[in-house]
């Protein structure tokens, strides 16, 4: 259940407002923020195997200095990727260790300014100036969303361990349109051949809106609520933890294997 980093595989996300979208990702931090803060013991665990709440934070702020290293000193962000590959499948929990064995008030502050910096490297680099990341290059347009989309699934995790329910907000759609685009990375994750028909996406948004994305007259079809589709794309429910309908072949075997990363 832990977020790893992310290919850009077949990902466009070229519409995305940024003027928007970072306010967003802002408020993904701060919400985190306001439940964490009032946490007092983060040695409790969290639904991720072995990942204490102190795991996930430290795992937002690992991951937010690995994005100022890749827009502010590409050339040094080979040395992040030769540490990942060294690690392979032990990366992601390593790392987390580390930054969990700080004291948890210096790893809230360093969270904290992390994303900070984060957000302000974001909002100033050229939307069309690409940066590495993990297995591919990046743009603002597209770190946005990822960054929010760690933040909301990680979150999530915390959320769950704690006992709290959280209010599914409008920021919901920037993770739902990542988890719609990444159709074929699910399936490439898969080891399947991409599916060949368009899809139809209907999401119910938090608000009581209706999210669309695809033709209308597609035969593979899939509806349910935004929250249930974005818990399901950042594998953290099941599909039969979710209230989400499928249409079509397809359709069907894209709910089994959804996802947002690798």
């Amino acid at each position: 259940m832990k977020v790893t980093p992310m290919l850009n595989y077949g990902l466009d996300m070229s519409g995305i407002e940024l003027d928007l979208a970072l306010p967003d990702l802002v408020a993904e931090g701060d919400e985190l923020d306001a439940l964490v803060s009032a946490q007092a013991d983060w040695s409790k665990p969290t639904p991720a195997v072995g990942w204490t709440i102190a795991h996930q934070i430290a795992h937002l702020a690992s991951a937010d200095a690995n994005v100022l290293i890749a827009i502010r000193t590409p050339e040094a962000f080979d040395a992040v990727l030769k540490q990942a590959e060294a690690a392979g499948s032990r990366y992601a929990d390593l790392d987390a260790a580390e930054g969990a064995a700080e004291p948890r008030s210096v790893l809230l502050e360093r969270w904290r300014a992390g994303r900070a910096e984060v957000a302000a490297e974001l909002r100033d680099v050229p939307p069309d100036q690409g940066f590495p990341w993990y297995g591919s290059q990046l743009t603002a347009a597209l770190m946005v969303p990822l960054r929010l989309m760690e933040t909301w699934a990680h979150g999530q995790d915390v959320f769950d361990a704690v006992g709290v329910s959280r209010r599914p907000t409008g920021r919901l759609k920037h993770v739902a349109s990542l988890g719609v685009v990444g159709r074929e990375l699910s399936f490439h994750a898969a080891q399947l051949p991409p599916p060949a028909e368009p899809f139809r996406v209907e999401l119910a948004g938090p608000d009581g809106q209706t999210w669309v994305w695809g033709p209308e007259d597609a035969a593979q079809r899939v509806r349910g609520s935004a929250l249930d589709f974005c818990l399901r794309v950042t594998r953290r429910r099941s599909r039969a933890q979710t209230d989400l309908t499928a249409v079509g072949e397809d359709a069907q075997k894209w709910l089994d294997i959804a996802r947002v990363f690798l």
